[in-house]
């Protein structure tokens, strides 16, 4: 929805998909960023990472069936199949697992990962922070999600009075225990640091402030 002159409107096709394009190149190139550093990215991106490592597996693959697993708890959690909803996730997660995987490619081949900590510290906080961000804008937009931002999406509306931070904490307890599995098998992590840390507390937060600070004029729709 989109305000204005005190009233809120339906967004047309334009600023549909002009929104939806920003967003997720955004959370891509984000996501692909916090890879790169190798200094923590956000928890769902970090326990991909540790499974196709563990699975010897590309990284793309492994987040796509990620995306298909998410798609069924949340069918779970609305009690029922909406298929609208799971297209959109499909649809969602061909293009943003596809940029992740080149996006951190370009970032490894640009030498991201040989800076030195200060630097890269930097662009992974970055990449942290605009992960917040572009999750705020599609959820807002809210065409279609990726599944793991549309269970926090669900968690946040149905289940806790629209508290971002808190819809957002509940949503990691699957990529938790991914990270937790792996690390038992293998009695290693990758892709987890200070950047995980950082992003498990300030990520909902941040998607919370963007709501308010981020295309002001830009309004969730009604949810379900």
């Amino acid at each position: 929805m989109y305000a204005e002159n005190g009233a809120l409107r339906k967004l047309t096709v334009f600023e549909t998909l002009f929104y939806f394009i920003i967003s997720i190149l955004l959370n891509g190139l984000a996501n692909a960023l916090t890879v790169a550093t190798n200094l923590g990215s956000a928890i769902w991106t970090a326990s991909a990472a540790n499974l196709a490592s563990y699975l010897h597996s590309g990284l793309g693959l492994i987040l796509f069936l990620y995306g298909i697993i998410v798609i069924f708890v949340n069918i779970i959690l609305l009690r029922r199949v909406d298929m609208r909803r799971i297209i959109g996730n499909l649809i969602f997660i061909m293009p943003f697992s596809y940029l992740v995987q080149q996006f951190t490619k370009m970032f490894v081949e640009l030498g991201v990962g040989r800076l030195s900590f200060g630097p890269r510290i930097a662009l992974d906080l970055v990449g942290v922070v605009l992960i917040g961000v572009a999750v705020s804008i599609y959820q807002r937009v809210r065409i279609v999600l990726h599944p793991n931002d549309d269970l926090s999406y669900i968690l946040r509306f149905s289940f806790f009075h629209g508290n971002a931070a808190i819809g957002q904490y509940v949503s990691y307890t699957l990529p938790l225990l991914v990270v937790l599995f792996c690390w038992l098998q293998t009695k290693s992590l990758v892709a987890i640091n200070i950047g995980t840390a950082i992003s498990l507390v300030i990520q909902g937060p941040i998607t919370g402030w963007s709501d308010k600070h981020v295309f002001t004029h830009l309004k969730h729709r009604p949810m379900i």
